[in-house]
Order: C-alpha cells, then sequence, then structure tokens
C-alpha cells in the first residue's frame, strides 16, 4: 500500500506565507493553502501560521468562521508552526491590552518589542533541536540563522512549554507538545533546519496516532 505524502496546511489570509510553502517544497512536503473554510477541511498533517499582522490575522479567523475548528484541531493536537504573528495568535498571554486569540500555548508575549531602530535585523544564535521527536538523545544547540520584523518576543514559559532559543536573553522560540513557535523567519533563509525540525513533529505526531489507532 502506497503512503501518502506529509501534507501541510499554509494559514494564507495575508503575511508572508508563500515562503513558508517555498520552504516546505523545497523538502518535497505537499502544502496546500488555507484561505476559507472550505480549504480547511481537506486532509492535513499540520499547519503553519505565518507571520504578518496578528490583529488583522485574528479578525479574518473569524470573520471566515475558521477560528472554532482551527483551535480545536490544534487542542486537539493537530501539529502547529507559528511564525511572529503566528506566535501571537497562539500564546495565552500577552502584555497589551492586544486580546488573545487561539491562546493554546502557554507562553507569555511582548508585541511589537524591539521598536523602530530594531525593527528588522538579522542574528545567529543556538537553537535547542535537543527535543527531536524521533531523537530522543541529547543534541547540543547549533547556530541558526534568524530574520526579525517588527518582531515580538517570549517573556515567559511555563506550564509544558520550553525555551528553545534566546537572542540577548529574550526567549525567540519555544516548544509545547505538537506547538512550535519562532518570533524570527526562519522561511526567510536559506538554511531549512527550523522546517525540517517542524516536519519532524509532524512526522512522530502521524506514528504515535497510528500505533495508538492499531492498539485500539
Amino acid at each position: 500500500m502506497r503512503t501518502r505524502k506529509m501534507r501541510i496546511a499554509v494559514l494564507a489570509l495575508q503575511g508572508a506565507f508563500i515562503e513558508h510553502e517555498q520552504m516546505l517544497k523545497r523538502l518535497g512536503t505537499d502544502v496546500f493553502e488555507v484561505r476559507q473554510l472550505a480549504d480547511w477541511h481537506q486532509p492535513k498533517d499540520g499547519l503553519i501560521i505565518p507571520g504578518g499582522e496578528s490583529t488583522t490575522m485574528n479578525k479574518l479567523l473569524h470573520e471566515l468562521e475558521l477560528y472554532v475548528p482551527i483551535r480545536q484541531a490544534i487542542t486537539d493536537g493537530l501539529p502547529v508552526f507559528g511564525t511572529c504573528a503566528g506566535l501571537i495568535l497562539l500564546a495565552e498571554s500577552i502584555v497589551s491590552s492586544f486580546h488573545p486569540s487561539l491562546a493554546t500555548m502557554h507562553i507569555e508575549v511582548v508585541r511589537n518589542a524591539y521598536g523602530r531602530q530594531l525593527g528588522s535585523f538579522h542574528a545567529e544564535a543556538p537553537f535547542s533541536f535537543s527535543a527531536r521527536a524521533s531523537s530522543p538523545a541529547t543534541r547540543p544547540p547549533e547556530p541558526v540563522p534568524m530574520t526579525f520584523i517588527r518582531a515580538p518576543y517570549i517573556k515567559k514559559v511555563y506550564g509544558d512549554a520550553v525555551s528553545l532559543a534566546e537572542v540577548d536573553g529574550r526567549i525567540v522560540a519555544a516548544r509545547q507538545g505538537n506547538q512550535l513557535v519562532t518570533a524570527f523567519h526562519p522561511e526567510l533563509n536559506d538554511d531549512t533546519r527550523v522546517h525540517e525540525y517542524f516536519l519532524d513533529m509532524v512526522r512522530h505526531s502521524k506514528s504515535s496516532a497510528a500505533a495508538l489507532q492499531q492498539a485500539v
């Protein structure tokens, strides 16, 4: 029996979704865009929420009736990767008057945290890949290129969330179960390791679900 290729949904309401699609295709993954509720009902193994304008994206999620099914899928265990605005939408707590949106991840976030002078900047910092689902052995953090554009940062992680990377003492990447977030835009660099890390999470989620189904 032929195994279906991994298929990732990319929220394409607004923002830098095309770059994520290009990165995933480079890695041999099937991709489709979610622009309306009918798109969401297609088979999928994971979801990417790209950078963009978090307030606009939140508004569109509700107007297009995508908010409830997407949030339910994430809480049910669908792997999700949020970058920049995607990180903000997934955060349970936000340091501002901005009301949390999907609020599925145990992180507290500061929006537009770097101000005008550092509105966009590039850095390189260690990223912890030791939490790879299919490779439990400890793996030293590896430096990865990071592009920040009017980026948030994570003030703190709590509950099951863990920090994966920091820049100047500020958390810029975190994971909680099947949820991954970065304040930076890995899709804007040639380095594919962060997307590979997410796809590894997806594979592990699929194999765990298959094993559970066989056991029933």
